[in-house]
């Protein structure tokens, strides 16, 4: 068995996860491997074509179906979205980050599209997730990871413009909202639900044939549970086969809402490493994707951030390495995680993908030690 696999199986001997599967690419040379079973206990075998929830290592697909609208000049980068968006045309700030809900002021400049693409558009979560202004986007928003109970998109947008927004748009990064928002961008600009968009631009183009929104009744037996950790430490199921992935959701999120495999997600992979082309067909333009993948924060925007990126800057629905603060931190590196227990980088250096999907979910920001393993011995490959 390969190093891979005893990494692996490792971690589902001790107990951390029921299963897993993971994936490594360069050049011609791809091996995937699969590790333990669906549930603690048992249940059906990890398969290399197992389905995952992805959580938010959606964000990287969501970032490249809106730039295709950006490459048609359907949209522009600097353009604000209050257009399309008349929910954010008015926006209101808080007077300073620890304020209370009621003590705002007028945004000092309108959202752009590149604003919501570079998670500085002044909705999302900071370092503290204490601040009274984060709360409705826990309790009103909901999660990715609770589909079942977001409000559809019109009523969604209803509620986020009711939420003051935490700093300026451009001043500060902030995760996770600007993937739903252009989730929302996405659909009215097509004209089209962002499943369908997503499709149409992203999936079908790329051969991503088991990458949906939900899954239909014929795959649910390659679905896992989902698993949290629970009391004492006791995992649990927070979501079953048949629960809240097997229906269309009211809100298709952008930001986490996608299920896939390895493979799929090293055909989008392979896409943004051959700058935009696929089987001969440009899926996106060279310059697109070299926005993508590269930094766009400032120096003290990345600093301000620790919390969710080590090493890191932004690029365009994912992060880019900066600095190498730790064995895997390659500059250049492009990727992201999710909190389903899941992470995905490729390497344009290089040409490296990376990989490694479980089902249990993740406790906070701080990637865990199977993840931090992973990528420690995928850098020495």
């Amino acid at each position: 068995m390969s190093d891979l696999y005893d990494l692996l199986r490792r971690y589902v001997d001790d107990g951390t996860v029921p299963g897993a599967v993971a994936l490594v690419a360069r050049g011609g040379r791809v091996e995937t491997v699969a590790a333990g079973t669906f549930a603690f206990g048992g249940g059906s075998p990890m398969r290399e074509d197992t389905l995952f929830r992805l959580a938010s290592i959606t964000k990287p697909v969501m970032a490249a179906a809106l730039l295709t609208l950006v490459d048609e000049g359907r949209l522009a980068l600097d353009e604000p979205v209050k257009g399309w968006l008349p929910e954010l045309a008015a926006p209101r700030v808080v007077r300073t980050p620890q304020a209370d809900l009621d003590d705002v002021v007028p945004a000092r400049r309108d959202v752009t599209v590149e604003d919501l693409l570079t998670f500085r558009s002044g909705h999302g979560f900071p370092d503290d997730f204490s601040l009274p202004a984060l709360q409705p986007l826990f309790t009103t928003l909901k999660s990715g990871l609770d589909p079942a109970h977001v409000p559809a998109p019109d009523a969604w947008m209803d509620h986020l413009s009711r939420i003051p927004m935490l700093h300026h748009p451009g001043e500060a990064w902030l995760y996770n909202t600007g993937s739903d928002i252009q989730g929302v961008l996405a659909a009215r600009v097509s004209g089209q639900p962002l499943p369908e968009f997503m499709a149409e631009r992203v999936l079908e183009p790329l051969g991503m044939s088991d990458t949906t929104f939900w899954v239909p009744a014929d795959r649910l037996d390659r679905l896992p549970p989902l698993h949290r950790p629970g009391a004492q430490g006791v995992p649990e199921v927070m979501d079953a086969p048949d629960g809240q992935w097997s229906a269309p959701p009211a809100f298709p999120s952008g930001a986490g809402g996608l299920v896939s495999t390895a493979r799929d997600w090293l055909a989008f992979a392979r896409m943004v490493l051959a700058k935009g082309m696929a089987d001969g067909r440009r899926v996106l333009s060279e310059e697109s994707v070299h926005r993508m993948t590269t930094d766009h924060l400032t120096p003290g925007q990345r600093a301000s951030c620790g919390l969710f990126l080590e090493g890191q800057g932004w690029g365009y629905g994912g992060a880019v390495d900066v600095d190498r603060v730790t064995p895997w931190n390659v500059p250049g590196r492009y990727g992201w995680v999710g909190g389903s227990g899941t992470s995905a980088h490729l390497i344009p250096a290089d040409g490296t993908v990376a990989v490694l999907l479980t089902q249990m979910t993740m406790t906070g920001p701080t990637p865990p030690a199977l993840m931090r393993d992973f990528w420690r011995l995928t850098a020495k490959r």
